[in-house]
């Protein structure tokens, strides 16, 4: 039995029988050849009607998605939003990514290139966008005429739950959209069937090295891992550092850190520091966090559970006992439940920065002596997502992009500014090459190049007897 509870109360959301991950790959592969044998224009009208049933369960969707998660009704309801609009970006990006081509060669006959599914993928979901991230991987490879087992976090099963029952009101063959129900076992088994020819990941780096490891030998399986950031948010001396705090706040706090994008490190020139946290921690401070349906409405809500929090305040503490200074004190108004306000602390002083993903409203701060400086501080990682520059001319921004490790390298905006429209995805620890988003087609199906002749025309020229 697998229980969800509700972060911002700690009451029970939703409980269901863990399932037989055998028996679900068994059932994918049993439908996939009916789906993958149907005409793509097929495929794609199913995923619009589906588009049509998200938006009729617009509010009881974004209303399960704030009670699981903890983030506030607003945020919910935005990636209600972007679950409906994957599938226009991804119809869009089949075409240009993995799209039929053919070159005529006169004598030679046609040259073709089509693209094929690869069968039945697993898909593992994360917990802080337990129905847009998912459902990036599952959409694009539906198109494509790949089944999908699909297990969601065990944080958060009953959005898991919703999202494939809208796949199935839609029209979808049950036996094409498989939810599996469970824990770290589960999630091992999927990966490790025999009858599964991918895994689609969205998740912790430690989850997605463990997959990597387990699969190192079976190299027929297609592995897209997405796993997250220390990510850099650098700021150069401006005349808009309120708003540059803005964007730093953003980056940091929004869905109360839980983003693989938001900013870690606050990278800043010396000569700017003292401009930007006169701004920066009134900001912070003012932040309203609070349970998804408060009024007025919240900035943050709390973070995933009580776990959760107590390693995350642990953190704070480890970073103060090392060397940090406190700008703003991580506090916890209730012990009981994992509600977090804003901690910022300046690192500067510190011997070692672990480099690790602190997933939560924790920023750290680190002053330097320029703009070199900056650049050799923000690559210090070994991961490589998102990245931001605030401030500069755009020939510092030129010599930031060319620079900096990240898959995602923003000016002005905030570092979890990313567009569907575009790949996702990092270098080092936050991935392994396969962008998500509109690159997504890359991964869910594989080119198959064609030489044909409508009859088999032949002749040796050279090396045979007269």
């Amino acid at each position: 039995m697998l229980i969800s509870f509700e972060p911002a109360t700690g009451e029970e959301l939703w409980r269901g029988e863990r399932s037989d991950v055998g028996a679900c790959v068994d059932r994918a592969r049993q439908a996939w050849p009916e789906w993958a044998a149907q005409p793509l224009a097929n495929r794609i009208e199913l995923l619009r009607r589906f588009i049509n049933i998200v938006l009729g369960e617009a509010d009881a969707f974004a209303e399960l998605i704030a009670r699981e998660t903890g983030k506030p009704l607003w945020e919910a309801r935005t990636e209600v939003d972007a679950v409906m609009a994957k599938v226009e970006v991804s119809v869009r990006a089949y075409a240009e990514r993995t799209g039929k081509k053919r070159l005529d060669s006169a004598l030679q006959g046609t040259a073709a290139l089509r693209h094929k599914p690869h069968g039945v993928m697993a898909v593992l979901g994360p917990y802080n966008f337990p129905a847009h991230l998912p459902n990036g991987h599952i959409v694009p490879a539906l198109i494509a005429g790949n089944a999908i087992v699909f297990k969601p976090s065990e944080k958060t099963p009953a959005v898991g739950a919703f999202l494939v029952d809208c796949f199935h009101k839609a029209g979808i063959d049950p036996g094409v959209v498989q939810l599996a129900i469970g824990a770290i076992e589960e999630g091992k088994e999927l990966i490790a069937h025999p009858g599964i020819d991918g895994v689609l990941f969205t998740g912790s780096v430690q989850g997605g090295i463990a997959i990597n490891r387990r699969l190192a030998t079976n190299p027929g399986k297609i592995v897209a891992l997405e796993m997250g950031g220390n990510n850099p948010i650098v700021v150069l001396p401006n005349p808009k550092m309120a708003d540059a705090a803005v964007l730093v706040a953003q980056s940091a706090f929004t869905t109360s850190g839980q983003r693989c994008t938001a900013a870690r490190r606050l990278i800043i020139v010396e000569s700017a520091y003292d401009e930007m946290m006169k701004h920066l921690v009134p900001l912070a401070r003012k932040i309203i966090v609070d349970e998804p349906f408060a009024e007025p409405h919240p900035f943050m809500g709390p973070v995933i559970d009580n776990q959760t929090a107590d390693q995350l305040t642990e953190s704070f503490v480890y970073l103060l006992t090392h060397g940090g200074k406190a700008l703003l004190n991580m506090k916890r108004p209730n012990p009981d439940l994992p509600f977090l306000t804003p901690g910022i602390i300046d690192t500067t002083a510190m011997a070692e920065r672990p480099d690790v993903e602190l997933f939560g409203p924790l920023l750290q701060v680190i002053k330097v002596p320029d703009f070199d400086a900056a650049i050799a501080e923000a690559n210090n990682t070994r991961f490589g997502l998102s990245a931001s520059l605030v401030g500069g001319k755009p020939a510092d921004y030129d010599r930031f992009w060319a620079n900096i490790r990240a898959g995602i390298i923003n000016w002005n905006r905030p570092t979890n500014g990313a567009s569907s429209a575009a790949p996702f995805g990092g270098v080092g620890l936050s991935g392994n090459h396969r962008p998500a988003a509109f690159y997504a087609a890359d991964y869910c199906a594989y080119p198959v190049a064609s030489s044909e002749m409508e009859q088999p025309r032949a002749n040796i020229g050279v090396g045979l007897k007269k």
